[in-house]
């Protein structure tokens, strides 16, 4: 028996040098097959994971309120872009420190009071004492919903001294705006604005906007279109006292915080008067918030550039005016009502806070 056994043994160790080869190939077969499979697992998993819980990622949505900043960006409107480039808000110093612009001699808030979507009074004589975030918005808005959540944690994280104020525009659907605030979990009042609260403001071309207002009650900054978080919470730490690390500037309000300091300006978008001399120049601007646009707005020409320099009435306007100046044409008398002026229609006269 032992000798069998021992045999066997010798045989087996005897094998061809093929079949141990066909042996070990196979066994490389299944592991790497198994492998696979785990690999396969795995991938399933991280979709499935990725699908369910989509703000897991903060990346994708830095990038997306990144494009939503960038002037090239779909995101924006026209009205946006051009906007954008009006109202000093911040700017990067060659050192790397952020600069933030407040107005320098700011002007009251109009007030207002209007029912919240929770039946409450909403109003800014409530919130005196406090910095106050008044955000124009609507629901259909992308970049609004963008920064809803910013808004949410900014009143979460400085309840005691801010208080974010939501005014939806252009929502008719008082119910669909109440079930937007409670899937975001909204913290602070939400109301719907009326035309009138819009024009007190010096108008909202674009969504969203929004108005800084300091503790007594004074507009200090507007801002257009989405914005960094981190600008938000700066301009509110500065108004509170608190520390920052950035430097704070003033600047004079010449029509883009509130269109009725539109004859502060001494340029307006898209109006080219290089070529006036300063007395021209002094009464090129003179007409230009003296004659009224007449594409509808009942705004002065200079303050429909400030409000819409895509308008093609007062960018032809104010081009025949530098015209009519360069080549020293006299100065129609500015008691003369225009006569080309059309009623007000879909707007009516913006309001003087």
């Amino acid at each position: 028996m032992a000798k069998v056994l021992l045999a066997t043994v010798k045989v087996n160790r005897q094998r061809h040098p093929g079949d141990i080869a066909k042996s070990r190939l196979a066994g490389s077969g299944i592991f790497l097959t198994r492998m696979k499979l785990a690999i396969y697992r795995v991938g399933l998993v991280v979709l499935f994971i990725a699908v369910l819980f989509p703000p897991a990622v903060p990346s994708v949505q830095h990038e997306m309120k990144r494009a939503a900043l960038s002037t090239d960006s779909p995101l924006q409107s026209k009205a946006q872009k051009q906007n954008q480039t009006q109202a000093p808000e911040q700017r990067q110093e060659q050192d790397g420190q952020m600069v933030i612009r407040f107005i320098r001699d700011p002007d009251p808030a109009p007030e207002f009071a209007v029912k919240g979507i929770d039946g409450s009074t909403v109003n800014l004589a409530g919130a005196r004492g406090k910095v106050v975030l008044l955000n124009f918005w609507a629901t259909w808005c992308g970049p609004c919903r963008m920064e809803v959540p910013d808004l949410v944690e900014l009143q979460r994280k400085y309840q005691d001294g801010l208080q974010v104020i939501g005014l939806v525009i252009d929502d008719a659907d008082e119910d669909a705006v109440r079930k937007f605030a409670k899937r975001y979990s909204i913290n602070y009042p939400v109301a719907m604005a009326t035309d009138e609260m819009r024009f007190q403001f010096g108008g909202v071309p674009a969504l969203p906007t929004s108005f800084i207002i300091d503790a007594e009650g004074r507009v200090v900054q507007k801002h257009i279109g989405l914005r960094d978080p981190e600008l938000y919470e700066m301009e509110v730490r500065a108004l509170l006292g608190l520390p920052i690390s950035a430097r704070v500037e003033t600047f004079e309000d010449t029509g883009e915080i509130f269109l009725k300091h539109a004859d502060r300006a001494s340029e307006l978008p898209g109006v080219d008067m290089t070529r006036l001399t300063p007395a021209q120049k002094t009464v090129a601007l003179h007409r230009m918030n003296e004659d009224t646009c007449t594409c509808g707005c009942q705004y002065t020409l200079a303050q429909c550039r400030i409000y819409d320099s895509a308008c093609r009435v007062s960018k032809e306007r104010t081009t025949k005016i530098v015209a009519e100046c360069a080549n020293g044409a006299p100065t129609p008398n500015q008691n003369t009502p225009n006569q080309n002026a059309v009623p007000a229609q879909a707007a009516p006269p913006a309001a003087q806070p």
